[in-house]
């Protein structure tokens, strides 16, 4: 095999021997402190005195030069882990509410309603936060539903068309 025929060979391959950064995407690093002459001598960029030209300085994570911070504004939680305290962001627990007038819109009688039934139809997104039947609206099917929770007017309304209310 020739010089040529193997440099269009070893071309046609990716490889870590024949990678190199696209022209002009490289640019040389900033040497700071190295005299007049460099544009970036005496205080190398860091402008005259203030807390960020010192050594060891600028202002920490959060800080918002002396107005009351974002983390100091918000709510807090009472308690170390009170069950009565009003929980608030990521400790509060959210359900999909489904009325009782959809259900007897969507599904025949005699049929079984589950989350993921419910999706089938289009009645909610996903089964990923739990589904819990509300009683707004007449239903008059009897029907087997099965839910993550249910109000006392939905699981009245279901039982006396006939129907289960069924918690998952």
């Amino acid at each position: 095999m020739s010089q040529e025929e193997k440099g269009t060979e070893e071309a046609r391959y990716l490889g870590l021997h024949n990678l190199s950064p696209e022209p002009g995407s490289k640019h040389p690093r900033k040497r700071v402190g190295r005299g007049h002459g460099s544009g970036h001598g005496k205080t190398s960029g860091r402008g005259h005195k203030g807390f960020n030209s010192r050594a060891g300085g600028g202002v920490r994570a959060g800080y918002e030069g002396g107005q009351m911070p974002l983390y100091m504004r918000l709510g807090k939680l009472r308690g170390p882990n009170k069950k009565m305290s009003m929980p608030f962001g990521p400790f509060r627990t959210h359900t999909t509410g489904v009325n009782i007038s959809r259900l007897a819109d969507k599904f025949e009688a005699g049929a079984e309603v589950t989350p993921d039934a419910l999706v089938e139809k289009g009645i909610i997104k996903n089964t990923k936060t739990p589904v819990k039947i509300l009683g707004n609206g007449e239903i008059g099917k009897a029907m087997t539903v099965r839910a993550n929770g249910f109000s006392k007017s939905a699981r009245e309304k279901i039982e006396a068309a006939g129907g289960k209310a069924e918690v998952i």
